[in-house]
C-alpha cells in the first residue's frame, strides 16, 4: 500500500494501526513510563514540513517546520487535529502540549522517528486534559528527501512530506 492509499483509507489505516499497536511491543527507547498507563490512542494522517535553510555549519539542509495531521478514533471519525508545538487538539477544545523525552528509529529510512514525549494539558476539560505523554509509533513515510536542497537557489523552499502514524495517549496510573 501506498502512502497516497493510506491518506484515502485513514479508517483502515486506523484499524490497522491499532491491531498493530497491541499486536507489537514499542522500542524500549520509548516505553510507556512505569507511572503512566495508556488511555487510547489515535491515527494520524497528514503531513511533516520541512524548510531549506543552512544549518549549524552553514551548509543548506531540509530543517523540520511543522506537522499538520488529522486525527481519526479507532471507528474512523475525525477527532482532532495535530500541529506545531507539538500539539494536539481533540474537537472537544481539550488540547496537549508534547515535549520529546526520547527517540527510536522508524522502520524505513523514509519514515520519520518513533516519539516519547511528555505532556501537559493546555486547553479546558475534555479527552486530552488528562494527558501525560504520547507515543508516535507506527510511522509511514514523513522523512525529508535526500535531494532538493542543495543549491542557494533552494533556500526557503518548502516541502510537505505525507506521513501517518498513531498517537499513543498516556495518563497517570
Amino acid at each position: 500500500m501506498t502512502l497516497k492509499s493510506t491518506r484515502i483509507l485513514p479508517l483502515g489505516a486506523a484499524l490497522l494501526g491499532v491491531a498493530l499497536l497491541a499486536a507489537c511491543a514499542s522500542p524500549a527507547a520509548i516505553k510507556a513510563p512505569d507511572g503512566e498507563r495508556t488511555a487510547f490512542t489515535w491515527h494520524a494522517v497528514g503531513v511533516q514540513i520541512y524548510e531549506c535553510k543552512a544549518g549549524d555549519k552553514g551548509a543548506l539542509a531540509w530543517q523540520f517546520v511543522a506537522p499538520e495531521a488529522e486525527l481519526y478514533g479507532p471507528g474512523g471519525a475525525k477527532v482532532g487535529t495535530h500541529g506545531a508545538g507539538p500539539n494536539w487538539t481533540a474537537l472537544d477544545g481539550s488540547k496537549t502540549l508534547g515535549t520529546v523525552k526520547a527517540r527510536a528509529n522508524g522502520q524505513r529510512e523514509a519514515d520519520i522517528p518513533w516519539l516519547l514525549l511528555t505532556a501537559k494539558s493546555a486547553g479546558g476539560p475534555g479527552k486530552l486534559a488528562g494527558v501525560t505523554g504520547v507515543q508516535r509509533i507506527n510511522t509511514l513515510g514523513g522523512n525529508a528527501p535526500a535531494k532538493g536542497c542543495e543549491a542557494q537557489a533552494d533556500a526557503g523552499k518548502r516541502i510537505r512530506q505525507d506521513y501517518s502514524a498513531d498517537y499513543v495517549f498516556l495518563v497517570a496510573r
